[in-house]
């Protein structure tokens, strides 16, 4: 009898030493990799600036209904093929190529994983590109040996990524608060995270671009709103600091306003009447504005477009840029006209000036970031 005991609990600790060092353990601020080309240029006061997020579907495109897709993961598909994967890669450049932006903020970039071939694709993209975007940051934030999933069943890798144009002196991986499930599936969800990186301004302080994905799949939980305030005590870390700062990617979150009611009644399970992102509208500047989500023109503002195949069109708005109100906003967009077949996300694109604190002998004030007591 003691045997098997002793047996039972020698097989039980094995397990989870194998299963703790096959999946991915971040810190809660961590540095992360990047790399900057000595000849990249450094961004000067007053500069205008041209960033583009995108939700990039790991390459996937949009001829599949993933079994994510369809509420119960009834979906049929679990991978996409890899002529489909190599069509969205050629999209995805041609859109950057055609926007030219100064920074480019993804998600879902896949590295490793089994259902896009084990493939690094960053350093695919970047092949693709033009040589000036040599500067880049990434860091994962799905990543396991194994996943024991029926529609994964191998190893998993997921990126935000950063390139940039000009040059990079710092990149840090903030961790977020990781949905309430039990201590063995936890092990293998994402590990989401906020990516910042810093770009010096000549003669001032750098210049911080953030870049993030947040959960989906949390209802019942109150982690979109425990979320939602870890990504502002970052903003307000490097507002203190008196650095100007720009945060863009895909938040899973309605905005504010009329877009709630659109929803069939089964949709609106996965979201809330009052979603957690007001908290960031009701401090900071936003692309879209609240007006441009609720008003007249509120459908050039969408940026999901589900790969259920109930949906024709896009449905609604999950991917945003808040920014430093030091920053002059110049024009913004979603590319919406020729992006449709390319991602179940469609590129949000915001141009904007730097400040010149040159031009003032005011020190920034203080930040109060004014958080609630609790995440109820």
């Amino acid at each position: 009898m003691i045997f098997w005991f002793l047996l039972l609990i020698s097989i039980l600790l094995f397990s989870g030493i194998l299963i703790w060092t096959s999946t991915f353990h971040p810190k809660e601020v961590q540095a992360a990799p990047y790399l900057s080309a000595d000849t990249a240029p450094e961004l000067q006061p007053s500069q205008s600036l041209k960033i583009l997020s995108y939700n990039v579907q790991y390459m996937a495109g949009k001829n599949y209904v993933f079994f994510y897709d369809i509420p119960g993961s009834q979906g049929p598909d679990s991978r996409p093929s890899r002529e489909d994967i190599s069509n969205t890669f050629r999209e995805v450049a041609r859109v950057i190529r055609a926007e030219n932006p100064d920074i480019i903020l993804l998600q879902e970039v896949n590295d490793g994983a089994k259902r896009t071939d084990y493939e690094d694709q960053l350093t695919r993209l970047l092949e693709m590109l033009p040589d000036e975007y040599a500067c880049y940051a990434s860091t994962f934030y799905w990543k396991a040996r194994f996943v024991p999933h029926p529609n994964v069943m191998g190893p998993a890798g997921m990126k935000l990524v950063t390139i940039s144009k000009y040059r990079i002196t710092k990149a840090t991986r903030f961790r977020l608060p990781q949905l309430p499930r039990n201590v063995l599936s936890r092990q293998f969800l994402f590990k989401r995270a906020v990516l910042a990186v810093e770009l010096p301004v000549a003669g001032q302080q750098p210049l911080v671009l953030l870049n993030t994905h947040l959960d989906t799949w949390a209802k019942g939980c109150n982690t979109m709103q425990q979320q939602i305030i870890r990504v502002d005590e970052i903003l307000a870390e490097y507002q203190n600091k008196g650095h100007s700062w720009i945060i863009g990617g895909d938040f899973n979150l309605l905005p504010p306003g009329i877009q709630f009611q659109w929803l069939s009644e089964l949709q609106k399970t996965e979201y809330r009447a009052e979603t957690e992102i007001q908290y960031l509208f009701d401090k900071y500047p936003s692309i879209p504005s609240l007006e441009d989500v609720n008003g007249p023109n509120s459908r050039e503002w969408l940026t999901h477009f589900p790969n259920d195949p109930k949906f024709d069109r896009p449905q609604i708005t999950l991917d945003y840029f808040f920014y430093d109100p030091n920053l002059k906003l110049i024009k913004s967009y979603v590319r919406q006209a020729d992006t449709w077949h390319i991602s179940d996300h469609l590129p949000l694109i915001g141009e904007f000036q730097l400040f010149n604190t040159t031009e003032s002998c005011e020190k920034p004030s203080e930040y109060n970031p004014g958080f609630p007591d609790k995440a109820g």
